[in-house]
């Protein structure tokens, strides 16, 4: 079992704190420390767990530390656990800078301790069910739109939102980048609030990527396109539905949907397929695997490589939509 303290207990923090409560197999929770006296005291009536005044002290007593802590603080308290010799849990995006990553990314080598990033849509029972399904995907589609929400508004949408998606293509499209474009507007914060990126990889593919967070309904969908094939996943109502084309051999079947190709070519049978999807608290899951990579060492799932080149990338994004506003203010 391991001993594990929770850095932070605002809004994702308590659901971390109550997730890891469920884990008795796996966890035992020591304590938490949050900045807020008040959020604290509040937090430790509700889950009965210790709510520590002291960093270093929680830091001291944990085998490993979950880091659910508003993005400005992730270095100085990642730094400090992986100093330490602790494995570290650390929420979406991974630093505030890349520069930060490639210290953090440096020292938990040094130290030979595990972190695992949390970009919890990897854990997402609709993205776990495509997995098989993928094969070289050459156009991908995102939409990640939220109603909003101030308590989002301390990062732009493209760190708030958009890096869940770029985690995903990254995962699944097995190339490097070689362009990104992208354009965005503030609207109601100082910092975009919706922004749309296109990435194109040396492989031929091509993501195109909207975020908002200032939309009057949620959606978070994503389509692949591949040879033969298109998956659709719906990472809010976790379904995920595949269709795919195969070659019809000898006389289709009268109740198949067949496609006449002309020119001689093979007929196509359109097969459709929406799998039953198990419900799953994405959140427990990768919970549960970084609990599995420190106790059974199995592979960390969202290494901090990964989260690297996704912060890489928004980066570069945010980079874009800064000279393309800077251009048009300029005219």
């Amino acid at each position: 079992m391991l001993k594990i303290g929770v850095l932070g207990a605002g809004h994702l923090g308590k659901i971390h704190i109550r997730v890891l409560k469920e884990l008795t197999d796996i966890y035992e929770v020591i304590g938490f420390y949050d900045s807020n006296k008040d959020a604290a005291l509040q937090a430790e009536k509700e889950f009965g767990v210790k709510a520590f005044s002291d960093i270093d002290e929680l830091i001291e007593a944990s085998d490993c530390v979950d880091i659910v802590t508003p993005t400005l603080s992730h270095f100085d308290l990642a730094t400090k656990a992986i100093r330490k010799s602790k494995h570290v849990f650390i929420e979406k995006p991974i630093t505030q800078t890349v520069d930060e990553a490639k210290t953090l990314l440096s020292l938990a080598n040094e130290a030979e301790v595990l972190v695992q990033v949390g970009h919890v849509e990897r854990f997402n029972p609709a993205f776990q069910a495509a997995l098989p399904y993928f094969e070289n995907p050459l156009f991908i589609e995102t939409h990640r739109l939220a109603q909003f929400n101030p308590r989002g508004t301390d990062v732009p949408v493209v760190l708030d939102l958009m890096i869940h998606d770029l985690d995903i293509i990254l995962s699944v499209v097995k190339s490097t980048v070689r362009r990104i474009s992208a354009s965005g507007v503030a609207v109601v914060s100082d910092t975009p609030d919706i922004a749309n990126a296109r990435i194109e990889f040396d492989n031929g593919c091509v993501a195109n990527l909207t975020a908002s967070r200032i939309s009057l309904k949620n959606m978070r969908k994503s389509r692949f396109f591949q040879k033969d094939a298109y998956l659709s996943v719906d990472f809010l109502t976790k379904e995920m539905e595949v269709v795919q084309m195969e070659d019809v051999n000898g006389e289709a079947n009268p109740f198949d949907m067949v496609l006449e190709m002309g020119d001689g070519k093979p007929s196509k049978k359109i097969i459709f397929n929406k799998p039953n999807i198990d419900t799953t608290n994405a959140i427990q899951e990768e919970l549960k695997s970084f609990a599995a990579s420190i106790l059974e060492g199995k592979e960390i799932v969202v290494t901090l490589e990964d989260g690297l080149n996704a912060l890489e990338v928004a980066e570069e994004i945010m980079s874009k939509i800064s000279n393309s506003i800077h251009f048009i203010n300029q005219k």
